[in-house]
């Protein structure tokens, strides 16, 4: 939970092309005018949203923190593969990682493509054991895009912009990150892995995490999903400030109390429902024909 007192800033924008909206270095403004991405991306520049014009955004405050809303940021160093290796297979395993591997039901239609498929193999180059990893970055409700173009204009002059009275302020939108995207995934794809007795690492932001539902926590050994928490830390890099990803939790859960607990909604009062039921019911009486009929759909 945020501060009471806790404001939401100014200057909407956290990270633009992999470095801070207010770093000016050299390095900095080559990836801005190149457009490049240095979170390896399949190709070196951006590509999210549009390939000619993207949307070079790979994070953006929520109150007083970074929230990465770009998948790619996630693969910083591939510290996640890493993570999620070190839970699906012994420390002496050879493996190595695929990416956006198509994954098939059983009558041949595509359930989706997994972000990054880790596999062990022998020393022959054989596979033997696999798991998979999903990516969960946060949707933006708002409009992200016009305040990342009024930054690229001028990235100096506008690195401390205020955009808070602008229409369609861009925020993290956790409940549609949940219902739209990790819901979905879970349910396609991990149900599959799942059915195979394989294990899946859900690689997702601390802000996104807790505001999910109550997860029963059991140990490393007997879960079969994994899920692998970061938050973006500030650093000091040879005098200039950048964010890095860094893992704050490893959570350890089993597949179907996991999906239970996130598909099931909290209901409300029913008391509340039957309020706004009837607050309707009575502005459709004030305004209907003094000699009309209201229309009862069933």
């Amino acid at each position: 939970m945020r501060k009471a007192d806790a404001k939401e800033p100014s200057q909407p924008l956290a990270e633009v092309f992999g470095h801070l909206v207010k770093d000016q270095t050299s390095k900095a403004n080559r990836y801005r005018s190149l457009r490049l991405c240095p979170f390896n991306n399949k190709v070196p520049n951006c590509t999210k949203d549009k390939a000619k014009n993207p949307l070079g955004v790979c994070s953006i405050y929520y109150y007083d923190k970074p929230v990465i809303t770009c998948p790619i940021r996630f693969r910083e160093e591939w510290i996640i593969t890493g993570d999620a290796a070190s839970f699906f297979f012994g420390k002496e395993a050879t493996w190595s990682s695929l990416t956006e591997v198509r994954l098939n039901d059983a009558n041949g239609k595509t359930a989706g493509n997994i972000d990054v498929v880790l596999v062990a193999y022998d020393e022959c180059g054989k596979v033997y054991d696999f798991g998979a990893l999903e990516i969960q970055a946060v949707y933006i409700s708002g409009n992200v895009r016009d305040p990342f173009e009024c930054y690229m204009k001028d990235p100096t002059g506008n690195s401390s912009m205020d955009w808070s009275r602008q229409p369609n302020y861009p925020r993290p939108d956790f409940f549609s990150s949940l219902c739209e995207r990790l819901v979905p995934q879970l349910l396609f794809k991990s149900s599959i892995i799942h059915s195979w007795k394989k294990k899946t690492a859900v690689a997702l932001s601390k802000d996104f995490f807790d505001t999910l539902p109550p997860l029963k926590r059991i140990s490393k050994d007997e879960a079969d999903i994994s899920w692998l928490v970061y938050d973006l830390q500030i650093v000091d890099h040879c005098g200039q400030e950048r964010y890095v990803l860094e893992m704050v939790e490893e959570v350890y859960t089993q597949f179907e109390a996991s999906m239970q607990s996130i598909t099931t909604p909290s209901p409300g009062k029913i008391e509340d429902f039957i309020k706004i039921l009837q607050d309707k019911l009575d502005e459709d009486l004030e305004t209907a024909p003094v000699n009309g009929t209201i229309e009862m759909v069933f």
